[in-house]
């Protein structure tokens, strides 16, 4: 007997076939119309839901340089009040000036290592939060590896370093925060993800697991305190031309932090787990739609591997100069 002529509740075997590829093809097609009004349709966000303009106050962390930055200076101008925290005093001073000087919004400076662990140096930046009404937090703060690294070869203190900094840290200060939140039934948090923690990546293995951590206990937690009018939104951002990042010149895969924050931004608390920058979004797309989980991680290996060669390549060749 011919195989398609065989008969399933009357369709045959080749009828079957085209119903469930057009099914599939229907729900691809379906996603990328999703994404494209993710992506490129969807209104702004209105930023007075959250206390824009109203005397709120914004606490951003890693505010120094690159992401952090720019995330201050765009709520700075968008009638938020700003916390900064970072390290490094004279960059916060730098920054705080340069908010000052456009005029109409409050800065508090408040160094910080977010590598502390001890309770007084915790104790006293909930003392400067205290009396603020915070209705938005930007967890953007992070450690990385210097470069891909065998996790058996890496320096253990780094290791501690990322994890308390991406994972404890994020922690530690979203509890102290939000509860104020919940009680004004205002509030959002936004957490600074990564590829990384979408998909595994060998060699950078301790800041893809924080990373990973980090997307799902945001979309955790946003479940939580969706219901008290609190957003918590987990961004997955790709490659940015940072420092942290090594990328000097921007493209379109890889925007300025200003053109990064600025599509953040305009998607503030949309989703609990989005991704606003519009290559980001695509490249996520073909990811989840079309990329076998096991062939993104290989690929991520053999990209890290490269990198790792070309990173010791190039020490190599210093420690030959000195």
């Amino acid at each position: 007997m011919d195989l398609l002529s065989l008969r399933l509740g009357g369709f045959n075997l080749a009828t079957l076939a085209v119903a469930v590829g057009a099914f599939h093809l229907a729900r691809v097609a379906f996603s990328f119309l999703i994404l494209l009004r993710n992506t490129y349709l969807r209104p702004a966000t209105n930023l007075a839901k959250f206390g824009a303009g109203k005397g709120a106050w914004a606490v951003v962390t890693g505010a120094s340089d690159g992401i952090g930055k720019e995330f201050a200076l765009q709520l700075a101008r968008a009638k938020f009040n700003v916390v900064i925290l970072a390290r490094t005093k004279s960059k916060l001073d730098t920054l705080a000036a340069e908010i000052k000087a456009a005029g109409g919004s409050e800065v508090v400076v408040h160094p910080f290592d977010f590598s502390a662990t001890d309770q007084p140096t915790w104790s006293a930046l909930a003392a400067v939060l205290a009396p603020l009404n915070v209705s938005v937090l930007i967890n953007n703060v992070a450690v990385n590896h210097a470069f891909p690294t065998p996790f058996a070869e890496e320096d253990p203190a780094l290791l501690d370093s990322i994890v308390t900094v991406n994972v404890g840290a994020q922690v530690r200060l979203t509890r102290m925060l939000l509860p104020g939140m919940v009680a004004a039934r205002r509030g959002l948090v936004i957490n600074v993800g990564s590829i990384a923690g979408l998909v595994p990546s060998a060699y950078l293995a301790a800041y893809s697991g924080a990373k990973a951590f980090l997307r799902t206990w945001s979309r955790s937690l946003a479940e939580e305190v969706a219901p008290k009018g609190v957003r918590v939104q987990h961004v997955n951002t790709h490659f940015v031309a940072t420092a942290m990042s090594k990328l000097r010149k921007a493209t379109w895969l890889a925007p300025t932090p200003k053109a990064y924050v600025r599509s953040v931004i305009a998607s503030a608390g949309a989703n609990a787990d989005g991704t606003p920058y519009p290559s980001h979004a695509i490249i996520t797309w073909v990811l989840n739609t079309f990329v076998p989980e096991g062939a993104a991680i290989a690929k991520s290996r053999d990209m890290h591997l490269d990198i790792r060669r070309r990173a010791l390549r190039k020490m190599a060749r210093e420690a030959k100069r000195e």
